[in-house]
């Protein structure tokens, strides 16, 4: 096994509102050239880092919109996220859980503050990860995982470092809830001060990882702060984490989806004429019918 080296450490830059209810920071596609092609399966990345909401007796959010040919992974670290759609599914991501949810053919979708959360107002703190389908499976039925944090594989580290939750993929012999269409490995790293955990990808899968809480350092070499993203070169297999303060960090990898991607707002397919038809369909109600 050889090191896999740091090619990227991208500080957060400015933040944007997805509706009244995510203020978020964007690292895939980003300012930073991290266009979809370059994180395939990862083709998008929001950080809604920790933001105070003041209680309000109407819960906010974003309205229905559609999407079509990837899946939506919602982690939720602080707060607690509400959603419906089309298809009659919907449910409450509580803090700690995860909803991975396959769009494919495609979905009307919203997504909001949960009620009683709202009511009381507080700390918040989301990651939303686009994950893209290939051509094969991008017009399969829509469907939903709830992966509740009790649900999450486990591995317990070493010397009182700390543990891995995983969410999909595997960390050593222990393997995570999702399912998911290509090879993805998708967890959370929860070390406690100066603990240290390993990690072993192949070379050529695309690989980063996003400070969530505290700080670290990675293959000895490189400090990376909070609210900070890491992307790896495609050598190597092996890099190791090492935690400055008590630091939980998103790990992400996953093999290369090496198709064309034709994307336009939330549809994500394989070409221009693809798209055409996408918009076409959404504008005919094929999607369904959701309230807003």
């Amino acid at each position: 096994m050889t090191q896999k080296n740091v090619e990227l450490i991208a500080a957060p830059r400015d933040t944007h509102w997805v509706g009244d209810g995510f203020r978020v920071q964007n690292f895939i596609p980003s300012a930073y050239h991290l266009e979809m092609e370059r994180m395939t399966p990862f083709i998008l990345l929001d950080y809604n880092s920790k933001y105070t909401f003041p209680a309000s007796d109407s819960p906010k959010g974003v309205g229905v919109h559609p999407h079509r040919g990837f899946e939506t992974v919602t982690i939720a670290y602080r707060g607690k996220v509400q959603h419906h759609d089309s298809s009659g599914g919907g449910g409450i991501i509580g803090q700690g859980d995860v909803q991975w949810m396959t769009a494919a053919s495609g979905v009307l979708h919203k997504e909001y503050h949960e009620k009683e959360w709202s009511k009381q107002g507080g700390e918040f703190q989301m990651v939303q990860l686009w994950v893209n389908l290939p051509a094969k499976d991008k017009m399969s039925p829509p469907k939903y995982q709830a992966i509740t944090n009790a649900s999450m594989g486990r591995a317990t580290l070493p010397d009182n470092a700390g543990e891995i939750e995983v969410i999909a993929g595997n960390y050593g012999d222990v393997k995570g809830p999702a399912s998911t269409f290509t090879p993805v490995h998708l967890m959370n790293a929860k070390l406690n001060s100066g603990g240290t955990a390993s990690f072993s990808f192949p070379a050529r899968y695309n690989t980063a990882l996003l400070v969530i809480e505290g700080s670290i350092t990675v293959n000895n070499t490189e400090t990376v702060p909070l609210d900070h993203f890491v992307l790896f070169s495609n050598e190597g297999e092996t890099f190791i984490v090492t935690a400055d303060e008590n630091s939980v960090v998103l790990i992400m990898s996953g093999e290369p989806i090496n198709e064309p991607i034709a994307a336009h707002g939330p549809f994500v397919m394989n070409t221009r004429q693809e798209l055409i038809q996408a918009f076409d369909d959404f504008n005919k109600g094929k999607f369904g019918y959701l309230e807003d």
